[in-house]
């Protein structure tokens, strides 16, 4: 008889034969930076994530990467938005301010922007938007701007979230005339329009006000399409792709890592965060156990990193 109990007693057996090893080292902690100062707001429907100023932005990072945490993902709230999101590749923005201030803090951090203009537009979406329709070329140049901004102020990474056609291409070029051959592109390359998004759009405060984004994020019923964008993106230059949401998608992902040679990122985002927060919150589930068995799962599909807010908590949970 084929008895499998047998390297299940205990423990050290159990870790002995564990197929799949979840470390600190996979995750990236997403933070959420706003001008001001003293700030450390809670968001309501992400229990334990808030809405930073700079200075405690850096607290918050130099925690996480004291749990050795080697990365954060860093996302603006401006104090201004007009049709064109300026804000979002000022100079002297919200999110290079905060890149500055991380590098100098805790220079052994890998500082990751993400490249979006819906947090900066105040229509709310990722892109130029003209007779309610987002305009896909005149996009790219700003969001190029937008990374070569992060890239200036010493971010490690650039992560293009909109979803327009041609970006990291445009990104690339703009970088490596720039100076930044050397900088690295972590692109959304499969990122879906899902439900799951809604206590991401509290924090950032880029919900649409009109329309939604499902003409230029995917179809949460296709995965042949992401594997089109996927390789798109890499002969584009992206130096990683990311898949996102992560549990809902987690064929997807096993289907990104069979296919590209590149690392392969999956974004556990804030609904499937709010669902396990409020679960636990309610004594449904074991919240840690759950935390890591989740993580677990994504790892397992492929994913070589996890960005999630359940960062800080694992960390501790996995010391």
């Amino acid at each position: 008889m084929i008895r499998g109990r047998r390297l299940r007693r205990g423990e050290a057996l159990r870790s002995l034969v564990r197929e799949t090893e979840l470390s600190v080292s996979d995750l990236i902690l997403p933070l959420f930076v706003e001008p001001g100062k003293g700030i450390r707001r809670p968001i309501a429907s992400m229990p334990g994530v808030f809405n930073h100023s700079v200075d405690t932005l850096v607290e918050e990072a130099k925690r996480a990467h004291d749990l050795g945490i080697p990365a954060v993902l860093l996302f603006g709230v401006p104090d201004h938005k007009d049709e064109l999101g300026t804000s979002g590749y000022e100079d002297d923005g919200i999110v290079p301010t905060a890149v500055r201030a991380l590098k100098e803090a805790a220079p052994g951090l890998l500082v990751i922007t993400d490249v979006c203009l819906c947090e900066y537009t105040v229509h709310g979406h990722c892109g130029v938007l003209r007779h309610g329709e987002v305009q896909n070329d005149e996009t790219l140049p700003l969001l190029a701007r937008t990374a070569l901004a992060y890239a200036r102020a010493g971010a490690d990474i650039v992560a293009p979230a909109d979803m327009m056609d041609g970006r990291v291409h445009a990104i690339r070029q703009t970088l490596d005339e720039s100076g930044f051959s050397q900088l690295p592109i972590m692109s959304y390359a499969a990122k879906y329009a899902s439900a799951f998004y809604g206590p991401f759009r509290d924090a950032a405060q880029s919900a649409p006000s009109e329309g939604d984004r499902r003409g230029y994020q995917m179809d949460p019923a296709n995965a042949r399409e992401a594997l089109r964008m996927v390789k798109r993106d890499v002969e584009e230059g992206a130096d990683i792709v990311m898949v996102k949401p992560a549990l809902a998608y987690l064929d997807v992902i096993r289907r990104v890592r069979d296919e590209v040679d590149v690392p392969v990122a999956a974004y556990n985002v804030s609904g499937e965060y709010a669902m396990l927060q409020a679960a636990a919150r309610n004594g449904w589930i074991d919240g840690p156990r759950a935390i890591l068995e989740t993580l677990t799962s994504i790892k397992r599909a492929g994913a070589d990193l996890i960005i999630t807010y359940h960062a800080l908590e694992a960390a501790q949970a996995l010391r």
